[in-house]
């Protein structure tokens, strides 16, 4: 099976971390499929100045298409960074776009959904949906910068939650690698060891 991972971005701000998830998977075997809405490609424009690149590209308009369809196997799907208005659809299952389909059918084939809230502060209404999407099978992971690896860029602050979606999914995302026991964090360390971001993480997964 070929070994895929959707990824959304949305409206909110730091694209930043889903162009950075697309150049980590980069030379991975992984086969990327990106939806984008029309206000992440906005946030795009304004915020960054660097080029991405994915296997497939999706307007999340485009409801058509075979990505949310059951019999598409991925091996994930990553929302980074979702906004609430997101984490609202997917959690009412009101799938009137590409991104909100695709997550409900990964919800209800027990797949893995990870979803990186970005909003703050937070009312008790997105609190509750946030528990409500817990308890339907989504994996809440907020862009909450460390700083023990001691970061000098925003690269480094933006590479350290990626490698963070990485280590939390590894046992999922990258079980089927042909190493019985691999480091989730070696695969973006090999894409990004020029970077020398290769500081903070030394866990392991046995397929």
């Amino acid at each position: 099976m070929q070994k895929r991972i959707a990824i959304g971005i949305m409206g909110t701000s730091g694209v930043n971390y889903g162009t950075g998830m697309l150049e980590l998977l980069k030379n991975t075997g992984y086969e990327t499929h990106l939806i984008i809405s029309d206000a992440g490609r906005k946030n795009i424009d304004i915020e960054i100045e660097t080029k991405y690149k994915a296997d497939y590209y999706y307007d999340n308009k485009d409801v058509g298409v075979p990505l949310p369809s059951g019999s598409f196997l991925t091996g994930g799907v990553v929302v980074i960074l979702s906004t609430i208005k997101m984490l609202s659809g997917i959690v009412n299952s009101y799938a009137d776009n590409l991104f909100v389909r695709a997550a409900d059918t990964i919800l209800k084939e027990k797949r893995n959904l990870v979803l990186g809230v970005r909003e703050t502060p937070l009312h008790k209404g997105h609190l509750r949906l946030m528990t409500m999407a817990a308890d339907i099978g989504a994996d809440i992971l907020h862009p909450v910068p460390s700083f023990y690896h001691r970061p000098k860029t925003i690269d480094d602050i933006i590479d350290q939650t990626i490698g963070k979606i990485f280590d939390y999914s590894g046992g999922v995302f990258f079980g089927e690698l042909e190493s019985c026991c691999v480091t989730s964090i070696s695969i973006w360390k090999n894409t990004l060891s020029h970077r020398g971001h290769y500081r903070w993480s030394k866990r392991l997964y046995s397929s």
